[in-house]
């Protein structure tokens, strides 16, 4: 009987456009928007695991493009930031639902995220941490998927053993690093949204089961 369900957040509850809030912040110090962007993602993995607060990373990312991160800017930007991280993250029609249900079932739910500083506002803003239990960000916990330490994290929040709980991600790694310890996996590929693991939007061939709606999923727990 599951007790407990880990649920990612990007792609998997919500959508929200990176690309918007690339051009926002590009707009703002001139840049090309792929230069920035490639200084950007060098620091993500120390963003993700929280090593490196916003203001950091936007501070070394001006640097790497050769403009000084004067204190004023940098604030610009984390706000600029959040302003559209929370502008344009809109939740699936059927995430709310799901996770009432889910809920209403008697099982504990779990956000799960790979993701940066600004999300928790975001989330709040939503009103999705309401809808949960535990929200286990890995800026937060010092740890990202597929690493064992946040899927641990996550069960000793609701307090099951993983045997007992499911994960649902877009990702198939993701998928495959909950079932290293021992939590059965659900991949959520949306209609349209193929991801890298399935080009053209077609469902990948990952070897967990496929469902391509958040209530397709509560017919396998």
């Amino acid at each position: 009987m599951v007790k407990a369900c880990l649920v990612d957040v990007y792609d998997t509850i919500l959508s929200s456009d990176f690309r918007s809030r690339l051009q926002a912040l590009t707009a703002l110090i001139g840049i090309d928007p792929a230069t920035w962007a490639t200084q950007w993602f060098k620091t993500g993995t120390e963003r993700g695991e929280g090593k490196l607060t916003m203001a950091e990373s936007f501070a070394l990312t001006l640097q790497a493009c050769g403009i000084a991160p004067s204190p004023a800017l940098v604030e610009t930007l984390v706000s600029t930031d959040a302003e559209h991280l929370r502008d344009d993250s809109h939740l699936y029609d059927d995430s709310a639902e799901f996770l009432g249900k889910l809920r209403s079932r008697g099982i504990g739910v779990a956000l799960v995220s790979n993701c940066s500083p600004s999300t928790r506002q975001m989330l709040e803003y939503l009103g999705v941490i309401a809808l949960t239990d535990a929200a286990i960000l890995s800026y937060e916990v010092g740890a990202l998927k597929p690493s064992p330490e946040i899927y641990l994290d996550a069960l000793e929040a609701l307090g099951v053993a993983p045997a007992d709980a499911v994960m649902i991600d877009d990702q198939a790694r993701f998928c495959a690093g909950a079932e290293a310890v021992g939590v059965r996996a659900i991949q959520i590929v949306r209609e349209g949204r193929g991801g890298p693991d399935g080009p053209g939007g077609q469902p990948p061939e990952s070897g967990f089961p496929v469902v391509r709606t958040l209530p397709d999923a509560l017919h396998l727990l």
